[in-house]
């Protein structure tokens, strides 16, 4: 058991917890709680390290989860877990994980073997990891197939995203690009249909048809899309606003079209069957 604050070990979690620059070099995040335990992956299970008192209480399938895994968990004192938790009130369990395998720009944009057209998220530099977070949550439940990050967006893998993913961010596929302009070009030749969620849209966003091949780009808490990215897009869409509301929250926003598109495919879907 370790025991002191002092042992390397730590002193390496407590660094991959603060700094993107560390976590970046190691190509790993920390994936922190009980349910982000259960749903790791054997394959991304990289370190498993457990409190005393966790362990205590689940001994069971912590070492069944680790002989999975390939893994020997490493036991920490209460304190110690607690200097390394970046929770509040600590479950006692973290995992170093390794990032998505295979994801490439091309397999994003010419999935095989899909049932469906692809439907992806363009990220245009969100701040707000919870936001980010929430959004990759949500972009599995509703379908999405992929999404798509500017560089100077909020970092994937901060453990406040992590924790807002809620396990999705070992499921859903997301990539960071350095040039936004460059995707919408190659998504044009893909025939993939862009909307840019903006205040200036002509047309509401259940008023287009996302069947297809399609990608929505959404921009910043503050400013919205940078103008350069969204006048690339090739079709404008705004939420209808009621009373003196003139925004949502864009990860209110993204879930709002997400789901729409969602809708839309299903209905595509049992009429086929119908048929």
């Amino acid at each position: 058991m370790i025991t002191s604050t002092a042992n390397p070990k730590v002193k390496r979690l407590a660094t991959l917890r603060r700094k993107r620059k560390a976590r970046d070099a190691e190509q790993v995040f920390l994936a922190e709680g009980l349910r982000m335990f259960r749903e790791i992956p054997g394959e991304m299970l990289r370190e498993l390290y457990v409190s005393e008192t966790f362990y205590e209480r689940e001994r069971e399938l912590v070492d069944k989860k680790a002989r999975q895994a390939g893994v020997a968990p490493e036991v920490l004192s209460d304190h110690v877990f607690d200097y390394v938790s970046d929770t509040r009130t600590p479950q006692g369990v973290l995992c170093v994980a390794g990032r998505m395998p295979g994801v490439s720009r091309e397999k994003l944009l010419r999935p095989t073997g899909a049932r469906r057209e692809p439907l992806l998220l363009v990220l245009d530099n969100l701040q707000d990891p919870g936001n980010l977070g929430t959004i990759v949550r949500t972009g599995e439940g509703a379908g999405v197939t992929g999404i798509f990050l500017s560089r100077d967006c909020v970092d994937l893998y901060n453990p406040k995203t992590i924790r807002s993913t809620m396990g999705s961010i070992y499921r859903m596929p997301c990539l960071y690009v350095d040039d936004v302009p460059g995707l919408l070009e190659e998504m044009r030749r893909e025939e993939i249909q862009t909307f840019a969620a903006h205040l200036e849209g002509k047309r509401a966003y259940d008023e287009e048809d996302y069947t297809g091949g399609c990608a929505f780009l959404v921009g910043n808490e503050g400013n919205g899309l940078r103008r350069e990215v969204a006048e690339l897009a090739d079709t404008w869409i705004r939420i209808p606003m009621e009373g003196e509301v003139e925004s949502l929250n864009v990860a209110i926003a993204s879930t709002v079209l997400m789901f729409e598109a969602g809708r839309q495919r299903r209905r595509t879907d049992k009429s086929s069957i119908e048929r």
